[in-house]
């Protein structure tokens, strides 16, 4: 709910949603929940929105978890309400997950420095895009592309959360060994480069840094 060029942080991802296309908004909260539903509401200019509880903080695949019955059975988009891209391109995304159709599309952008890869997670791709390892908060990553929490997903993603290993330093299971499970079945999964900039809000200082390529462009 921090504000962010003028509306709260979350607000931006909802934006996005919308322009991807979706015919319906999940939120999972926790942490504040009660004022998040509030400034939200019922819906997010004329799409449906819903709340799903996470009553114990275990991380974004237990999210993801958590909202499986409320999905019911449809593929969805994934967005982190901590990030903020510059120049989106959502509609290509769905586009080209629809197209091919896929297991995971996972949403990158290229950096000129590498050590931001280390807040998220880095890809080891093939030809045609195709991704076959996702490697956690890498602290030396081996490209310049940088993995996103913004990934479009087939439903049959939740079969693999019970397959999926808890990391040993955070405690719960990981959004890129999710994915891994997938690629490691053999399941399509690629990667799409969603936006110009990426800006992974954590710290005062990026928060700054965010409105700054918001404003700017």
């Amino acid at each position: 709910m921090l504000p962010l060029a003028g509306r709260p942080l979350i607000e931006h991802s909802l934006a996005n949603a919308l322009s991807a296309g979706v015919d319906e908004i999940v939120i999972v909260v926790g942490h504040l929940a009660e004022q998040i539903i509030n400034a939200i509401g019922n819906s997010y200019d004329g799409v449906p929105v819903k709340y799903v509880i996470q009553w114990e903080q275990r991380g974004l695949v237990h999210a993801v978890e958590c909202a499986r019955e409320t999905i019911d059975g449809a593929d969805f988009m994934l967005f982190l309400a901590d990030e903020v891209f510059v120049e989106p391109r959502h509609p290509e995304m769905i586009a080209m997950f629809e197209a091919e159709e896929l297991a995971v599309l996972c949403g990158t952008i290229v950096v000129s420095d590498r050590s931001q890869i280390s807040k998220t997670y880095s890809i080891i791709t093939g030809p045609d895009d195709v991704i076959h390892r996702l490697i956690e908060k890498p602290a030396n990553p081996k490209n310049d592309i940088m993995g996103t929490g913004n990934c479009v997903f087939s439903n049959r993603m939740f079969e693999y959360i019970a397959t999926t290993p808890i990391n040993q330093k955070r405690g719960e299971k990981e959004l890129p060994d999710l994915i891994q499970c997938a690629i490691d079945d053999g399941q399509a999964v690629k990667q799409f480069s969603v936006g110009r900039l990426y800006v992974n809000v954590n710290t005062p200082d990026e928060i700054e840094r965010a409105e700054q390529a918001v404003l700017q462009g």
